[in-house]
């Protein structure tokens, strides 16, 4: 076990390089992401994956893979997943005239969400995938173009117990959770992949509201995504960055003792700190003290892959300065996300009885 490996990487291709190689292996590494660049088939990702675990095999592999508009692999058999709301949808749905039964359409919505997840983990473990980022527990306020239909629903209520139903599903097939994006992304407009996100609720108000979920579902979560979002009745600083709302709130008043990933260190949500343009060293320094345990660089391995050696680089002398401390409850955390279970083969997967009576519960 290596003393803390925070970084959590991505790959230029459908096959590992040489460089990619170096960069995986290096100690600071725990873990990489996938994207639909990293996708041509099957057949190919699990060799991918395999090659992947074979540099080391305490890499976390995971990807964004929620259903709807985001999921990397589409074809060659993969279940083309309902986005969210498509279940908060049926919650709300009862039925009509002589056949509406109170009640029913939630708990048609929470067997399809289990459904949802057992599908969505069964394929990816088949695939050699250890980790989706997901579920999505942002609420649908209706004024989030990034979030949109990546919620379940407005009601925070609703939003926990479908979450809660599709993680049961996740660990039936082995997966691990992430909820995202903490304390909530679904009140502002702005995209912090291109911007910088204000919400100027106070902590009151979004403790009672777009937070609610995450200490109700505090014994389920394994992890959790905090967002590239200012608070500034909270903190200056965004979410991921913030002591306040990372250790105070999350950590201590919510109790929560999972993993906490940074998003991803590239996106400008991440790269103005206090006023300022940083370094991605300077981001994943500011992140891991205000409280992440792994740090995400995304799509910079593309090309000469210059971004990702510096931060592995940087990342290294800042721990030999003193700039940051390496964390064996981090690594932990890190290692806790890995499956336990051996994952089922695709062919068998398909004559499987659970997993076609998922596919049929299915919105």
């Amino acid at each position: 076990m290596t003393e803390h490996a925070p970084l959590i990487l991505d790959v230029a291709g459908l096959e590992l390089t040489a460089a990619d190689r170096r960069r995986l292996a290096h100690p600071l590494t725990g873990g990489v992401i996938l994207f639909a660049r990293n996708w041509e088939n099957r057949a190919q990702l699990l060799q991918l994956t395999s090659s992947i675990k074979a540099v080391r095999d305490d890499l976390l592999i995971c990807v964004d893979h929620e259903g709807g508009r985001v999921q990397r692999f589409r074809t060659d058999g993969f279940t083309h997943l309902p986005p969210m709301r498509a279940l908060g949808e049926m919650w709300m749905d009862d039925g009509k005239g002589a056949k509406a039964g109170p009640g029913s359409g939630a708990l048609r919505a929470t067997n399809a969400a289990t459904a949802a997840g057992y599908v969505l983990g069964a394929e990816l473990r088949a695939c050699g995938v250890d980790f989706s980022f997901t579920p999505v527990l942002d609420l649908d306020w209706g004024e989030s173009g990034v979030i949109g239909d990546r919620a379940f629903h407005r009601d925070p209520r609703v939003v926990a117990l479908l979450a809660k139903s599709l993680m049961h599903g996740l660990l039936q097939a082995g997966l691990a959770n992430c909820g995202k994006h903490f304390p909530g992304h679904g009140f502002v407009k702005a995209d912090s992949h291109t911007e910088v996100p204000v919400d100027k609720r106070s902590l009151k108000a979004i403790l009672a509201d777009d937070a609610a979920p995450y200490p109700w579902l505090s014994s389920t979560l394994t992890s959790v995504m905090p967002a590239h979002v200012i608070y500034p009745k909270v903190d200056s600083r965004p979410a991921g960055f913030s002591q306040r709302w990372l250790q105070d709130i999350l950590r201590r008043q919510m109790r929560f003792d999972g993993a906490i990933f940074s998003d991803d260190l590239s996106m400008e949500g991440a790269r103005r700190l206090d006023g300022q343009v940083v370094s991605y060293t300077d981001a994943a320094v500011a992140a891991l003290e205000a409280g992440c345990d792994l740090v995400l660089l995304c799509n910079q391995s593309v090309g000469d892959g210059r971004a990702v050696d510096e931060l592995i680089d940087g990342l290294e002398k800042a721990r030999k300065q003193g700039r940051w401390q390496p964390s064996v409850d981090s690594e932990s955390r890190r290692l806790a996300l890995l499956p336990e279970t051996l994952p089922q083969a695709w062919d068998d997967l398909m004559y499987q009885p659970a997993y076609l009576q998922a596919l049929d519960l299915l919105p």
